[in-house]
């Protein structure tokens, strides 16, 4: 068997431990999904010389042959059943970082609140394995780097030390400082030598403030755990200001409506104040951010305000929609937001397994001797046949009622989980009077 390969004397030959709880069976499901996770992968493909074991590893691991998986400095461990239940200690072996290159990686860190921040939400973005490249400093293995001793006494990589690599990849999708544990150091101690180190760099001795590019606020607050105290938040704003009133002086330019400029300042108030209050809500930290809206969303968003005849016909016109589009899509905003959106201008189709889960959905959603409406699917749109009532499965699974009106479908109502009663709503809806010479039972999917 092998032995683990040390060069410049490893920080901790023995350091500290994680233990992980064995892993289900995964089938149906990729190894890692993470760049960093491939990455892994790829070493282990490419130090590995015969395929076959690779092949009978991959199976093993699927099946959810390998028990706990120990990590410390150097070394992951696991015992791992064949088939004929056989079972084997397999480890592998990766080289730790000298005390040399510790000291170089956590320089580099330190100096970019990014990396910190990237750390602590368990990601490892490709520029901090670049910068660490840069200083000399291979985080992720290569070729040949990943060695095996196992009990089954096998020279190269054999099924076990292979299923062991595969079911790592899973955890270091799920957290990279699993990765760096092998190479020498642990995630307590890792974030306290950073923090030691990026105290003095944000207040040198004397009291002089260095010059710096600064970071991102995001990034900053992100790492807020390990950084320098923050300034304080600043304090609500009980209300927006009022709009500036800008008519009454000089003629605007030719094509500037004036009440739309104020109209624009207004929301621009009133938006800048919800972010602050919501900012300063003690439910901020567990609430996900809102949705960038593009162009064509933020100009239903605008048109729902109601800002006018003229204002409307502007946004329409600037969205790409006419105005009867443009009514459509702000009732939808109405009804969802930018699900709501979604569900009224997206044409999809499910992937299979969840087209499958809404269709169970239907079948049960109406109880035994209850009518059922004949419904006829395309994409993610169910349409009562000889009707007026449209189901559409949204991306979140929730289903989303529509009404045919004037040739067109129009949104009637928000979602809900419940397919029978989101139709309940629009059922009594009738047969279309236009059914666009289609005859009965044959509605125009729209």
């Amino acid at each position: 068997m092998k032995t683990p390969v040390e060069r410049d004397a490893p920080v901790d030959q023995y350091g500290p431990e994680r233990t992980f709880a064995a892993l289900p069976a995964a089938r149906g499901r990729a190894f890692a999904r993470s760049w960093w996770g491939l990455a892994w992968l790829k070493a282990l493909e490419d130090t590995a010389l015969d395929g076959e074991q690779l092949k009978l590893g991959r199976r093993h691991a699927r099946a959810g042959a390998v028990g706990a998986v120990s990590v410390r400095p150097g070394r992951i461990t696991a015992v791992v059943q064949d088939r004929d239940h056989t079972r084997h200690r397999s480890d592998v072996l990766l080289q730790q970082l000298s005390t040399a290159d510790w000291d170089r990686f956590l320089d580099m860190v330190a100096d970019r609140a990014g990396h910190i921040a990237a750390l602590l939400d368990r990601d490892m973005p490709p520029v901090l394995v670049e910068d660490a490249a840069a200083a000399g400093i291979e985080l992720l293995p290569s070729i040949g780097d990943l060695e095996s001793a196992c009990s089954c006494e096998a020279w190269d990589h054999c099924a076990h030390s292979a299923a062991l690599c595969y079911q790592l990849a899973r955890l270091l999708d799920e957290d990279p400082f699993v990765l760096l544990l092998l190479r020498g150091r642990g995630e307590e101690d890792l974030l306290g030598e950073l923090q030691a180190r990026s105290a003095p760099r944000a207040a040198p001795a004397g009291g002089a403030v260095r010059p710096t590019a600064g970071v991102p606020a995001a990034e900053a607050y992100a790492a807020r755990g390990i950084l320098p105290p923050l300034p304080a938040p600043p304090p609500a704003v009980p209300a927006p200001g009022p709009a500036p009133a800008l008519g009454g002086g000089t003629p605007p330019a030719p094509g500037v409506e004036v009440a739309a400029l104020e109209f624009l300042a207004a929301d621009a108030a009133a938006r800048a104040q919800r972010l602050l209050a919501d900012a300063l809500s003690a439910r901020h930290p567990d609430s996900p951010p809102p949705p960038v809206l593009t162009p064509e969303q933020d100009a239903v968003r605008l048109a729902a305000a109601g800002p006018g005849e003229p204002a409307t016909a502007r946004l329409a016109a600037g969205s790409g929609r006419t105005p009867r589009s443009l009514a459509l899509a702000v009732r939808a905003w109405e009804f969802g937001g930018t699900a709501g959106l979604a569900a009224l201008e997206e044409d999809w189709t499910p992937e299979p397994d969840e087209l499958a889960r809404a269709r169970d959905r239907l079948a049960g959603a109406w109880e035994e001797g209850e009518a059922r409406p004949r419904l006829r699917a395309v994409g993610n749109r169910w349409t009562v046949v000889g009707g007026g009532a449209q189901l559409r499965y949204g991306r979140d699974g929730r289903w989303w009622p529509f009404r045919r009106e004037h040739g067109r479908w129009a949104p009637a109502g928000p979602a809900t989980d419940d397919p029978a009663g989101a139709l309940a709503g629009v059922a009594d809806a009738g047969r279309d009077a236009d059914h666009d010479g289609l005859g009965p039972g044959r509605p125009r999917e729209g």
